[in-house]
């Protein structure tokens, strides 16, 4: 027959004591001997939840005032106020912690002091993370770009689809999923296509020199006059930008909102052909006149 173990044992001698009435002796007995140490635990218990609880709706109060708070500032987002409740819930709840050890007679500044030893060799341990973490910080108070805007930052370029303490998340235009640590980000020039109501866009056509230049001008301005998505004020331009080899480039210069560049810019794109041609105009190609000259021999025997 195997031997019950351990705690097999105290399970039930428990039993035993519960069956045969010595329970309640027992526990009378307890308090009589232990009574201050009782009543003292029951306090630090007490306490201990108490300090817990305020922890937990401390934490809950101020993830609603940052969010309120978020929603007023235009400078900050959801992904800034997530953060920032997070680094706040983190300090509270440690806090809590040392209070409970606190109250439980343990030494809190010895545990502050290894904590600190600990926390120096972890810093030098993982300074990248931690570099990553303070460039993340300082793009949530700096706000360089927010979610939702196309950015180009050094190697990376995409939409910000969402910022943290160690990484910030883009989508390129193709659909491709991009996690580039944030120091990365906070070390190269950031542009932000997104940032300004207003952008300006300049796409260039060759007509033939044998056409009208004055007649080409005209016409391209009346294209970005017709289209009403395009800004009047600065009024779009329409330059010569270039002699080239086999053609006169213009170059129109419009402004646009930023939330419909792409639509017209396609779309004036779109129309330079028909009305380039509509007016009597070419649109040259690029060619080459080639000369071949007679050999000097050859010329001498046809003497």
């Amino acid at each position: 027959m195997p031997q019950p173990t351990q705690t097999e044992a105290v399970v039930d001698n428990v039993i035993t004591i519960v069956k045969s009435g010595e329970a309640r002796n027992f526990l009378q007995n307890l308090w009589a001997d232990h009574q201050g140490e009782i009543i003292r635990f029951g306090k630090i218990l007490l306490l201990t939840i108490v300090v817990l609880v305020l922890a937990w709706v401390i934490s809950r109060m101020l993830r609603t005032v940052i969010r309120k708070s978020a929603g007023k500032i235009a400078t900050l987002d959801d992904s800034a106020a997530k953060v920032i409740h997070g680094v706040v819930r983190t300090v509270i709840w440690l806090f809590a912690f040392l209070i409970v050890l606190d109250l439980f007679g343990i030494n809190t500044a010895s545990i502050l002091t290894v904590l600190g030893a600990v926390g120096l060799t972890v810093g030098l341990a993982v300074k990248d993370s931690l570099s990553n973490i303070a460039a993340g910080l300082m793009l949530f108070f700096l706000r360089p770009y927010k979610v939702g805007d196309y950015v180009d930052c050094g190697t990376v370029s995409g939409t910000i689809k969402e910022m943290g303490l160690f990484s910030t998340v883009l989508m390129t235009v193709d659909g491709v999923f991009i996690s580039a640590p944030n120091s990365v980000i906070f070390g190269n020039p950031v542009k932000n296509y997104s940032r300004n109501p207003m952008r300006r866009a300049d796409i260039t056509v060759g007509i033939a020199y044998g056409d009208s230049l004055a007649q080409g001008v005209e016409i391209l301005r009346e294209l970005l006059m017709q289209n009403e998505l395009i800004a009047r004020d600065p009024a779009p331009e329409v330059l010569v930008s270039e002699l080239a080899d086999s053609s006169v480039n213009l170059t129109l210069r419009f402004w646009v909102s930023t939330e419909n560049f792409w639509k017209v810019f396609w779309s004036v794109k779109q129309d330079l052909k028909s009305t380039i041609e509509s007016a009597g105009l070419n649109i040259p190609f690029p060619q080459r006149v080639v000369t071949f000259a007679t050999p000097l021999v050859l010329q001498d025997r046809e003497k």
